[in-house]
């Protein structure tokens, strides 16, 4: 049986499909063009940046976690001044970010952060993941030519090579024993869903507490911590427009 788009998130990201199908993808590699595109289209979960991301390929390889660690160094090491508490600090992220999550919590254990979670949000885990799969093409919001384009980006001639680094891929990691507690998101219908089961269960296996959720017809981007808000309820608002008196199984919706 053929896995299908949950019906509320077609209602959702229909317009998104429509435009995907319509507009010329770009060739495999072509970085500028895909930036171009995804700048240009429409931004349903823009969350904003807090700090400008230095990314590939013009910082390529280990750069970017280096950058993410070098921010919580710093944070460990001035929480008290800050009033933090060191014994609750923890990495999240999403799609790409959470892979730098993962590669992050990799790096803390190896140099002594104590983290208490990590959270990975469908997180792109494996510069191995290339090979397309016909069942997730066609609702694919990240293609397998998108994911080529961009760890060729981070790795170059090395992706796919035995010598990539579990900090920059963490699906490549040999032991994850003593990585913090994780929680781990990803859609049904999203190009990472392999991977991060995969991933899942390497940490399950090395005793690390996990909690893992798949979420039914969910391609990218539209699990249930991304698309609360836009959700159609049966009267076609949106969650942050509820205001009556109906009931969604996915959230209270209210109107009448």
């Amino acid at each position: 049986m053929a896995f299908s788009l949950d019906p509320e998130i077609e209602q959702v990201l229909g317009p998104v499909f429509a435009l995907m199908r319509e507009a010329p993808r770009p060739a495999s590699g072509d970085v500028a063009a895909r930036r171009s595109v995804f700048d240009a289209g429409p931004d349903l979960l823009d969350r904003g940046r807090p700090f400008p991301a230095e990314v590939a390929p013009e910082y390529p390889g280990a750069i970017p976690v280096e950058d993410c660690y070098a921010g919580l160094r710093w944070l460990a090491d001035h929480a008290e001044r800050l009033g933090v508490d060191p014994k609750r600090l923890a990495v999240m992220g999403d799609s790409g970010g959470g892979g730098l999550a993962a590669g992050l919590a990799i790096l803390a254990r190896d140099r002594g952060i104590s983290l208490a979670r990590q959270i990975l949000i469908y997180p792109m885990l494996d510069d191995r993941n290339v090979t397309p799969d016909p069942e997730l093409e066609p609702t694919a919001m990240w293609t397998y030519a998108d994911n080529v384009t961009a760890w060729d980006a981070v790795l170059g001639e090395e992706r796919g090579a035995d010598s990539v680094s579990a900090s920059i891929a963490a699906a490549r990691i040999a032991d994850a024993a003593g990585l913090p507690p994780a929680y781990l998101e990803v859609g049904e219908l999203d190009i990472f869903r392999d991977e991060c089961l995969a991933y899942a269960q390497l940490l399950l296996q090395a005793g690390v507490s996990t909690e893992f959720h798949l979420h039914r017809g969910s391609p990218m981007a539209a699990t249930s911590g991304d698309l609360t808000s836009a959700r159609l309820c049966a009267h076609g608002r949106t969650g942050s427009a509820c205001s009556g008196s109906c009931e969604s199984d996915d959230f209270p919706c209210k109107h009448e």
